[in-house]
Formats: structure tokens, C-alpha cells, sequence
């Protein structure tokens, strides 16, 4: 969707700009994951579940301008959808991945740390966490 520059987006479409967003994220991570750069497909993971759970704030909120923040936490805290134990910790863990892809001098010792045996687990939790949250909208 292109942002519309001459009137202002319904809530509907701010919620559409965060879900198609965060598709093409999700294929872009895939694409990394796939040519092995997988601190960058971690990277995009966050990003995917950032921008979905802005979504969700937008939706379960007055404003259609969710915070500028990239802690999925708070993000989680500020919608109404019922998050397990394990997923609210699961979303703390992949908030390291938002930093790690920012930051090169933060990322270097992760490089060695990633690879696909310890970076798929996680994409198939995003995977799942993804598909749940796209179905809630």
C-alpha cells in the first residue's frame, strides 16, 4: 500500500501499512535465513513482530499512531491480546534481536553465536506467533 500523502489514512489502513509491512519483512528475513545471515533474519523476525503488534495497538487504542518504540513488551502491555507466560518471554528474548541488527558492535559476538540450528526454533516461534497475531486483526 502506498501511504496516502493527500488525506489521512483510515485507522483500517494505518492497521493494513503495519500487516503489509510487516509480510514483506517476513519474506526478507526468510530470504536471509535462507542465504545464511541469520543475525539479520533474527533482525527482521523482531521487526515482523514489532510491526504487527503495532497493528494491534492501533486497533485496541484511540490513536492510529502506535508508540515509537521497539520493545515488544511495552508494545504487548498497550493491546488486548492475551499473551502466555511463555510467549511474554519469548517476545523479551527476541527484543535482543532488535538491537543485535541496529548496532554492529553489539552484533559481532551473536554472529558467531547464530546459526541455523539455533536460529531456526526461533523463526518457527515467530512463525507461529505471527500467524496468531495476523489472525486476531
Amino acid at each position: 500500500m502506498i501511504i496516502k500523502q493527500l488525506k489521512a489514512l483510515t485507522k483500517q489502513e494505518h492497521i493494513d501499512y503495519w500487516i503489509e509491512t510487516a509480510r514483506h519483512d517476513w519474506r526478507a528475513g526468510q530470504n536471509m535465513f535462507k542465504s545464511k545471515d541469520y543475525v539479520h533474519a533474527l533482525f527482521f523476525a523482531h521487526l515482523v513482530l514489532e510491526k504487527l503488534l503495532k497493528a494491534h495497538w492501533i486497533k485496541d487504542n484511540k490513536g492510529n499512531h502506535p508508540p515509537k518504540i521497539h520493545n515488544l513488551i511495552l508494545l504487548a502491555a498497550g493491546i488486548s491480546y492475551s499473551f502466555t507466560d511463555d510467549e511474554r518471554v519469548f517476545l523479551g528474548r527476541m527484543n535482543d534481536f532488535q538491537l543485535e541488527g541496529r548496532y554492529p558492535d553489539y552484533s559481532q559476538a551473536i554472529y558467531k553465536s547464530y546459526k541455523q540450528k539455533e536460529t531456526e526454533p526461533i523463526l518457527q516461534e515467530v512463525e507461529r506467533i505471527r500467524k496468531c497475531l495476523l489472525k486476531s486483526l
